[in-house]
C-alpha cells in the first residue's frame, strides 16, 4: 500500500472515531477546539463516501491475496520457473532446461522457453496447456518436432516462435491444424517438398518469412548422391552443403521465381510407378509364354499318345456282304 493511501485511510480512521465518540458535540470535540487549536470541520457526505471505499478496499485485499496464494497452491510453479498468476504467464527464459519443464499450470496463457538448451518437443509436452496463447521457443537447439508435440496446441494459440534452432526438416503433420502467427526463421533448413507445402499452410509472420532460408535442397541431395555413385564413396559436398544453388537463398523467393520442390519427387514417384508396370507386366508376359509352350506340349504328348494306340479292326456288316453278293 502507498504513502498517499495509507495517509487516506489514517484519515478516514480519524473521521471514524470522530462519528462514534463525537455524536452530539461532546467533550470529544472541545479537546479540539481548547489549546488554541481551531476545530476541524465535519467530513462531507463525498469525503465519507470515499473513507468507507477505501476502508471496503483494505479490508479485501488480504482477502485476495490469500485467494492468489490457494491458487499457487493447486498450480505450483514448475522448478527454475517463474509464474504471474495475474496474467496466467509463466517464465523460464534463461533457465539453463534441457527439456520442456513438467508440472506446467493447465490455465497458462503464455509460456517463455526461450534461450535454453531444449534439444526436442515431446509428444505430449503441451498436451495440458488447452489455454496457451503464446508460445516462445527461440534460441533454442530444438533438432526434430515430435509427431504430436504442436498438434495438441488449442485453437485459441495465437504465437509460435521457433526461430534460432536447429531444425532442418519438418511438415504439416508436425504442425497439425494451427492457424497462430508461426517464426521459423534463422533454422538450417533442407528445402524440399514437405517445406514447401508446409510454407503453403502455415500462418507466417510477414516481417520475418524472408529469414526462412535453404542451408541444402532436394536438388543438391540428388547431386550428391550421383557424387557418391562415381566416386564409391561419400560426397565432399555433404561437408560444404552451401555451395549449392540454393544455398542462403529465402525459401519464399524461390517459389516465387518459379522453383517447385515437389516436381522433384514427383519425377521419382513417376519413375518409380513406371518400373513397377514395367515389372508386372513383364511377369505377366512370361506367365503366358510359360502357359502357351506347357500347353503345346500337353497337346503335343497328348497326340503321340493318341498315334500310338492300335487302330480297331474292322467288322463285316450286313451292307458289305450284300454289296459283295450283287
Amino acid at each position: 500500500m502507498n504513502l498517499h493511501l495509507r495517509g487516506r485511510l489514517n484519515g478516514c480512521d480519524g473521521w471514524s472515531e470522530e462519528r462514534r465518540d463525537g455524536g452530539g458535540g461532546g467533550a470529544s470535540r472541545t479537546g479540539w477546539t481548547g489549546g488554541g487549536r481551531v476545530r476541524p470541520s465535519a467530513p462531507s457526505s463525498s469525503s465519507w463516501l470515499l473513507c468507507t471505499f477505501l476502508l471496503s478496499s483494505a479490508a479485501w485485499r488480504p482477502l485476495a491475496a490469500d485467494t492468489a496464494a490457494d491458487a499457487g497452491d493447486d498450480d505450483p510453479c514448475p522448478e527454475k520457473c517463474r509464474c504471474d498468476w495475474d496474467t496466467a504467464t509463466v517464465w523460464c527464459a534463461d533457465a539453463g532446461l534441457a527439456e520442456v519443464p513438467a508440472g506446467l499450470p493447465p490455465a497458462t496463457a503464455a509460456l517463455h522457453l526461450e534461450r535454453n538448451h531444449i534439444q526436442v518437443l515431446p509428444e505430449a509436452a503441451f498436451a495440458e496447456l488447452r489455454h496457451l496463447r503464446d508460445l516462445y521457443l527461440s534460441h533454442n537447439r530444438i533438432e526434430t518436432l515430435a509427431s504430436g508435440a504442436l498438434r495438441h496446441l488449442g485453437p485459441e494459440l495465437r504465437l509460435l516462435d521457433l526461430s534460432h534452432n536447429q531444425l532442418r526438416r519438418a511438415g504439416r503433420r508436425d504442425f497439425g491444424a494451427t492457424r497462430a502467427k508461426t517464426r521459423l526463421f534463422h533454422n538450417p533448413w533442407h528445402c524440399d517438398c514437405a517445406l514447401q507445402e508446409l510454407m503453403e499452410t502455415l500462418h507466417l509472420e510477414p516481417e520475418t518469412v524472408n529469414g526462412i532460408t535453404c542451408d541444402t535442397s532436394e536438388e543438391e541431395v540428388e547431386e550428391v548422391e550421383e557424387v557418391e555413385e562415381e566416386e564409391g564413396g561419400e560426397g565432399s559436398r555433404w561437408e560444404e552443403p552451401s555451395q549449392g544453388a540454393h544455398a542462403g537463398q529465402p525459401l519464399v523467393k524461390l517459389l516465387d521465381s518459379g522453383v517447385n520442390f515437389c516436381s522433384v519427387q514427383r519425377k521419382t514417384t513417376d519413375v518409380a510407378m513406371l518400373v513397377t508396370m514395367f515389372a508386372w507386366f513383364s511377369v505377366v508376359i512370361v506367365y503366358v509364354v510359360y502357359y502357351v509352350r506347357q500347353n503345346q506340349a500337353e497337346a503335343r504328348r497328348h497326340l503321340e499318345y493318341l498315334k500310338s494306340l492300335p487302330s480297331p479292326k474292322k467288322v463285316p456288316t450286313e451292307t458289305d456282304t450284300l454289296s459283295t453278293g450283287f
